[in-house]
Formats: C-alpha cells, sequence, structure tokens
C-alpha cells in the first residue's frame, strides 16, 4: 500500500541531480532497483488515459478482479500505479441530432459506470477525485483513484450546457474531436485527404472552450488538428494539455505534437502527456516487429498446423464461432509465446520503455521538464514492451532514475505537472465565475 512519506522525500529532494547521477552511475543493479523503487513508492504515478468498456464495471465483472484489461485494480495495486484517468470516450458519427443523442447515450453509460465503480462496486479500494487537494488525500489514505476524463465532446451534440453537466458529473479533462471532425473541432485526420470541415474550430467549438474555461474543465488537444489547436491555445484563459500525445519530431504522425505546438503550448503553460503508444513513438521499429511477428507466427502454424484466419474471415464469423475461434487463437499464442518472443526480438524487438522515454527526453529539452507528463493509452491500444500494462509501472520510473532524473523531476514528469495544471485550470474557472475575468 502507497503511503505519501513526505519526511523522507523532503530528505531526498536536498541532493542535486549531479548528486544523483553520480550515485546512479555507482549503484549495483540491486541497488539501484532499490533506489527507484523507494522513488517509485514516493512519487505520485498518473496515468491520464485509459479507455473503459462499460461491460466490466458490474456487480459480476469489474476491476476489483485481475482482468485482461491492462488496467484494474489489481494491476495498479503490483505496479504502483495510484492514478487512473477512465476516459469517457465516443467514437465520431454523424452530425446530426440522432448521431448526437446516441453519442450522449453512450457517454451517459460511461459515466455511470465510473461512478458504479467508486461508488457502489469498489469505494473502499478507489474514490474519484476531482481536484489535485482530492488525489493527495486519497492516495495518503492508501486507496488508488480514479479521474475522468472525456474523449471527444461529440456527446454534448450542440447542447452548451452539457460541458457543466458533464464537469459536475466528474469530467477534468475533455477533447473537441477524435477521429473524424466533430461539430467543434477538426480533428488531426483530415492530414490524410487534405478534407477539413471547420478550418480549425467551428463558431461553437469556440463557445464551448469558453465554457470549459468557465467550469474548470482541462482542454485536450490530443485528437483535434494543428490549425484547431493552435486557434484553442490563443483563446483559452487556462492552460491546456494533451492527454495523450507524443513529439511528431521524434515520429511524424500526425497525433503527436510538432514543435510549434509544443513552443505554444510551453508559453500557454499547459503540459503534454507523453503517450507510450507504439506506432506514435516509433512507426518503422513497430511495423518491422509486426511484419516479423506474422513471418514467424505463419511458420509456426505452419508447422503446427493450425489455421490462422484472416480479417474478414474472422469477421464473418458469427458470434459464438468467432469468440471460440479468439480463445484458440490466444490459446496457441501463449504455448509459443517464448519461440516467437526469441525468433521476432532476434531481427525485429518491439518498440520499448527506452524508446518512450526518448520521447519524454526530447520534450523536457525542447520545452521544459515543468511541462511534460506521462499517458500510456491502456485498453485503447498504447503500451510498449516493459509497460504493457498497469502492473509494469515501475519500470517507467526506473528507467528515469537510470536517465539521471531526481525525485522531483520524476515527481513531476508522473503527476506534478499535471496536477499544477488541473489546479490553474480551477483557478481560472473561480475567477471567471466571480467575475474577474
Amino acid at each position: 500500500m502507497k503511503r505519501l512519506h513526505y519526511f523522507l522525500a523532503l530528505t531526498l529532494l536536498l541532493f542535486t541531480s549531479c548528486e544523483q547521477e553520480k550515485a546512479v552511475s555507482d549503484m549495483t543493479d540491486d541497488e539501484l532497483m532499490t533506489f527507484a523503487q523507494g522513488i517509485h513508492e514516493r512519487v505520485i504515478t498518473l496515468d491520464t488515459h485509459d479507455d473503459i468498456n462499460t461491460s466490466n464495471f458490474t456487480a459480476e465483472t469489474n476491476y476489483t478482479q485481475r482482468l485482461t484489461t491492462q488496467v484494474n485494480l489489481p494491476k495498479m495495486e503490483e505496479g504502483g500505479l495510484d492514478v487512473a484517468w477512465f476516459i469517457v470516450y465516443t467514437g465520431q458519427r454523424t452530425l446530426d441530432q440522432e448521431g448526437y443523442d446516441a453519442a450522449y447515450a453512450n457517454a451517459d453509460d460511461k459515466f455511470n459506470a465510473i461512478h458504479r465503480l467508486t461508488e457502489e462496486i469498489a469505494p473502499d479500494q478507489i474514490e474519484l477525485a476531482l481536484t489535485s487537494d482530492d488525489v493527495k488525500r486519497i492516495v495518503a489514505s492508501g486507496k488508488k483513484v480514479a479521474m475522468i476524463g472525456v474523449e471527444n465532446a461529440y456527446p454534448i451534440g450542440m447542447e452548451i450546457e452539457r460541458v457543466k453537466e458533464f464537469h459536475d458529473r466528474g469530467a477534468r479533462y475533455m477533447s473537441l474531436s477524435h477521429n473524424g471532425h466533430s461539430q467543434l473541432s477538426d480533428s488531426n485526420t483530415g492530414e490524410r485527404d487534405s478534407v477539413w470541415l471547420h478550418s480549425g474550430l467551428s463558431e461553437f467549438g469556440k463557445e464551448v472552450i469558453a465554457e470549459m474555461n468557465k467550469w474548470g474543465i482541462m482542454i485536450d488537444l490530443s485528437h483535434p488538428s494543428k490549425e484547431a489547436n493552435i486557434q484553442t491555445m490563443k483563446l483559452s484563459k487556462a492552460p491546456v494539455i494533451a492527454s495523450h500525445s507524443s513529439a511528431r519530431a521524434m515520429n511524424d504522425v500526425s497525433r503527436n505534437l510538432d514543435d510549434e505546438q509544443l513552443i505554444m503550448l510551453k508559453e500557454n503553460g499547459g503540459v503534454i502527456q507523453t503517450v507510450a503508444f507504439r506506432s506514435y513513438v516509433n512507426s518503422e521499429k513497430n511495423a518491422a516487429n509486426r511484419r516479423k511477428t506474422n513471418e514467424v507466427m505463419a511458420e509456426i502454424a505452419a508447422r503446427e498446423g493450425f489455421e490462422i484466419k484472416p480479417g474478414a474471415m474472422l469477421r464473418g464469423m458469427q458470434g459464438d464461432q468467432r469468440s471460440a475461434y479468439i480463445e484458440e487463437y490466444r490459446a496457441f499464442q501463449d504455448k509459443h509465446e517464448e519461440e516467437m518472443t526469441k525468433a521476432v526480438n532476434a531481427e525485429a524487438p518491439p518498440v520499448d520503455v527506452a524508446d518512450f522515454a526518448d520521447h519524454i527526453d526530447y520534450l523536457v529539452e525542447k520545452i521544459g521538464i515543468e511541462h511534460v507528463g506521462i499517458s500510456s493509452d491502456f485498453d485503447g491500444g498504447g503500451g510498449v514492451d516493459g509497460w504493457n500494462d498497469a502492473s509494469e509501472t515501475f519500470n517507467v520510473t526506473l528507467e528515469l532514475v537510470k536517465r539521471g532524473y531526481s525525485e522531483e523531476e520524476i515527481g513531476m514528469l508522473w503527476s506534478g505537472n499535471l496536477l499544477r495544471v488541473l489546479d490553474e485550470v480551477q483557478a481560472v474557472a473561480a475567477k471567471i465565475q466571480a467575475g474577474e475575468m
């Protein structure tokens, strides 16, 4: 059970970064592990993006169990992950009332699921936080922390009052679009075909930004287009975040932020939560690993007489038949995992924690450590070798220690920077509501 040991933390912070770097270089492997574990125990670890499936938030099946999900309470405990931002995600559909109604129903279901976990299923194990003070109090009590982010503001439809509704239901950040243009904002996906809907933000999107500032919801730059993000940062009276993006200069994909956006984010006072998503961290390395994995898998399957069904055939199966095949396929993978891993990694190793930390290093150098954080996108496609689920969270801290980051800096990366932005956003909201801004 993680508890805050403030007197130890304050003592350790007296050491300079140079002294820590020298000490780390002189440590044995066991000493390094113990040193890193101490830091991991003392800092608050916070992951800003964990997708959910509401079927895992029932009395029968829920996060008190060690499910196959990348995030659940046993895995958070094993890996020392304190805070998980559970995501109210809605995919983009039609921009009409039918689409808005379906989107709202989806969001409503996910809000209800998160509250069910924290209020009915496991209130003795996890609690919903709305402020940074809540986070610190809950962690100190020994419980895990849930927070809520909204991925795609599409569910608000054209009803601006839903911004406050989502705030009142616990949302503390929201993006204006996902993959596909919303009624509020263009998406990064416009780069595929150069087709744009709003040339950045819609007029209603601009109104929603003001409303988010008013009620203390952090504006999330992950997924909207570059032009939309630039307009957002110019309009927002409060700092913004990118909840799960990495550095475009390191890997040129539209979901990552380029240097121009990064510099604006720094000037805005915001934070980018570096994401451990393989294809965003290193697309070329990930593609090579996948090709080799498929090649080796096919070789083993041919040798063993196992049929690998193509995607089109799998999609054509009936539900029970498809589930049975998927179970059989996973059992086959598990049986040959060691052989496959050895053969694949010898030629095409996977994207790993070190590659992920390279993005952190770049971002820290480019915009300063106070503007950089950490996210996984677990259960939404995220994860790298060494941090494939919440149970492996310590490996990120270990990698940062190896690179010479101090305990204070690691605390900033894991949670300090993000919580500082949340405080500032909520302070701006209080001033707006009081008529002072």
